[in-house]
């Protein structure tokens, strides 16, 4: 058997991977148009940071794993086709900053049609609305001659910092296909590759539409219950109880459970906010504008948080922060990854320039120019914002630290340290919840954690 993915990014290139290093008698080739990232995939430096990917790839790669950028040769070969192309939220037109921008999955659906001279297997991996399928279809209907294909829909359910072991280990396989005897094989076929290494009773078949919807579902419960928690610390802030032993009191009801409720600056990432704006879309447009306006909420409930933070900050340091030196910890959205999309840091970062702080940011994985790229756009730059080597330094002179991802690292700095070569009074805003705030005030600082 033959696989091809076409997209290397955050979800392609870990689960192809895995994959290859699961399954040694397929062939996986990873292609992408992107010459620069398929050559960082080959190597010894991977595009992407993910705990434990540097080993599969290193593993599986040249023996049944290769990462290219002739797609069209690639597609010719290969017995089943994922599709892991990146489905941004549309900025323009109808449905801008709300419905999905299906231009690249449209792409790839006319190249294979263009190429394709055998019947294909084709996945969608990325996430995608519901009814996206049909589209692949009507596509690959009219512009082939004679070719058959089946349209699977295999939604990925990854968690970035945690995705070789979600690979390895996952919760549930989903497989959506049509009700047919064609369709049916195709699924089975699909199970068949990851049934190399997940239990069979984890492999989950849906109908198409079951399947395509369930992941925009599954993130944005997920961020429901991120933003309901973050709506009740504001309530905890203002009545002196503690958001942590709240959520600690309600997780402990089996019917709630304790996952997802810790409150935080904000969720960020790739999916969350893209995935709820675009369900709000889909309700809007089949005429349910209350369901619509349910899901914006959360999304809302998520940009007042941020907003809250940062002016917490300004409120904090006596109603101004012009000219103070703030030094912020963590770009990336999470601990364990490079990823910045939709990261709180960023809003905070702007919000706190706009106050004309100095802003120091220091990441353990993040590139100093991806934080300018991020905070400031293409071509821009701001004396007030520069980037450190390191949390130490960025501290240094500081008059205020804010934790805004929760990396290890910031758990276990030696904070008696950092204290002594800040300006006084200091301060420190754990928007991540992850520090002892009763030890930071006893060493001198005035510390402040989200919902307490």
């Amino acid at each position: 058997m033959k696989i091809c993915c076409i997209g290397a990014g955050y979800v392609g290139g870990p689960t192809m991977a895995v994959i290859a290093f699961k399954a040694p008698d397929i062939q996986v080739t990873v292609v992408d148009m992107n010459a620069v990232r398929i050559a960082e995939w080959n190597s010894d430096t991977l595009p992407i940071y993910e705990p434990g990917l540097d080993e599969v790839v290193k593993q599986a790669r040249g023996r049944n794993l290769f990462f290219s950028t002739d797609v069209k040769g690639a597609i010719a070969a290969a017995d089943i086709i994922f599709v892991s192309v990146n489905t941004p939220t549309k900025t323009y037109g109808v449905g801008s900053g709300r419905a999905a921008d299906l231009r690249f999955i449209e792409s790839v659906a006319r190249t294979i049609a263009e190429v394709a001279t055998t019947p294909k297997i084709i996945v969608e991996k990325s996430t995608i609305p519901v009814k996206t399928a049909e589209t692949i279809q009507n596509i690959l209907a009219a512009n082939t001659l004679g070719v058959t294909f089946q349209v699977l829909s295999n939604p990925e359910f990854l968690a970035e910092g945690t995705a070789v072991q979600d690979l390895f280990n996952p919760d549930r396989v989903l497989i959506g296909g049509e009700r047919t005897p064609e369709g049916e094989q195709a699924v089975a076929t699909l199970a068949g590759v990851y049934a190399r290494w997940v239990p069979r009773e984890r492999i989950l078949t849906t109908n198409l539409w079951s399947s395509e919807l369930s992941k925009l579902v599954a993130n944005a419960f997920l961020a429901q219950r991120i933003s309901s928690i973050n709506a009740i610390s504001a309530l905890c802030e203002a009545t002196g109880a503690d958001v942590d032993e709240v959520a600690n009191a309600i997780g402990k009801d089996s019917r709630i459970g304790p996952k997802f409720l810790k409150a935080s600056v904000g969720f960020g990432g790739s999916c969350f906010q893209k995935d709820i704006l675009n369900l709000s879309y889909l309700c809007e447009s089949f005429g349910l504008p209350e369901v619509s306006a349910y899901w914006a909420g959360v999304v809302k409930m998520n940009d007042y948080q941020k907003q809250r933070f940062s002016a917490k900050i300004v409120r904090s340091l006596f109603n101004t922060v012009a000219d103070k030196r703030i030094a912020v910890l963590g770009f990336a959205f999470k601990k364990d990854t490079d990823d910045t999309r939709e990261s709180a840091a960023i809003n905070v970062v702007r919000d706190l320039l706009a106050e004309q702080a100095n802003v120091v940011v220091y990441d353990p994985k993040v590139t100093a120019e991806e934080i300018n790229l991020d905070v400031l756009g293409k071509g821009h730059a701001n004396p007030r914002l520069t980037v450190a080597t390191s949390a130490v330094e960025a501290s240094r002179g500081a008059h205020a630290i804010a934790i805004v991802t929760e990396w290890d690292e910031f758990k276990t700095l030696d904070y008696a340290k950092i204290f002594e070569g800040m300006h006084k009074p200091a301060f420190i805003f754990d928007g991540r919840n992850i520090l002892d705030l009763a030890k930071l005030r006893a060493i001198g600082f005035r510390a402040f954690g989200i919902g307490k």
